[in-house]
């Protein structure tokens, strides 16, 4: 079972990097969840099913859907960062890690093995929180925001307000659609149109929760029509609409990254 905790990441030391905190916690015999392509990358503390072992890994931004496994696992807490901030906050460029998982030990060497420790011998989300954010803080102290994320953050709300095509975000922030492009793939992990391939996804899957009228759906996703939103389904989730949906109504899956 997955809980979203939005009022928690709001009070949180990291509130202006991230975007929504969850916690996994397996039902038995249903240890799946599922994360659709969103240009997000996170932070993953598992525990697992014994309670005196873990992991932290670092889930860089998709372009694919992920299906995954999560047996063994007793609790997992996951940080979702607003796009374009890994770089800073991680100390690599998100492009570094798109369609990757990656120990945390293995970006920050020996630091990521011992904030591992420490989450583990923390007893409330609030201590994990804490100390995930002395952690980064330390790693940052002396880094500094770069334009190039600003102007990546900015071309983000531009796509998740409605804007579609890259031209047209590109003439809005005054660069070439050429350097948006750069930008914007190496500050969000995936390039600009991808991006806004995924917007239009998530917008169709939240649609979906409340309407089984695929072609209303698409109209109001932003699609030409519905085979054009069976096309993208087919290409970035690896499944049609309507086998998605079955199969998340019928196994229970969690969602990951679906949240407005």
């Amino acid at each position: 079972m997955l809980h979203p905790l939005s009022a928690t990441a709001a009070t949180s030391p990291l509130s202006r990097f991230i975007e929504d905190v969850l916690v996994l916690e397996p039902d038995a015999g249903r240890a799946r969840y599922e994360r659709l392509p969103d240009g997000r990358t996170t932070i993953v503390f598992r525990v697992f099913e014994e309670g005196h072992s873990g992991d932290v890994c670092v889930v860089g931004p998709r372009r694919r859907a992920l299906f995954k496994d999560a047996g063994g696992v007793a609790r997992a807490i996951i940080l979702q960062f607003k796009p374009g901030w890994s770089t800073a906050l991680l100390g690599v460029a998100a492009s570094a890690l798109t369609d990757r998982v990656v120990p945390l030990e293995d970006i920050w060497g020996r630091p990521g093995s011992e904030l591992c420790h420490e989450l583990l011998a923390t007893q409330s989300l609030p201590e994990v929180l804490e100390r995930v954010s002395r952690a980064i803080a330390s790693r940052t102290r002396d880094s500094f925001e770069t334009s190039s994320a600003r102007l990546a953050r900015r071309a983000v709300h531009l796509f998740e307000a409605g804007e579609a095509r890259v031209e047209r975000v590109a003439e809005q922030l005054g660069v070439t659609a050429r350097h948006l492009r750069r930008t914007f793939t190496e500050c969000v992990g995936i390039g600009p149109k991808d991006f806004a391939r995924t917007v239009r996804l998530r917008r169709a899957v939240r649609l979906a929760a409340t309407s089984k009228d695929w072609a209303r759906i698409a109209a109001d996703a932003g699609y030409y029509d519905q085979a054009h939103l069976i096309t993208d389904f087919r290409e970035l989730v690896g499944l049609t609409p309507g086998t998605f949906q079955r199969r998340r109504v019928g196994s229970g899956e969690a969602e990951v990254g679906l949240r407005d």
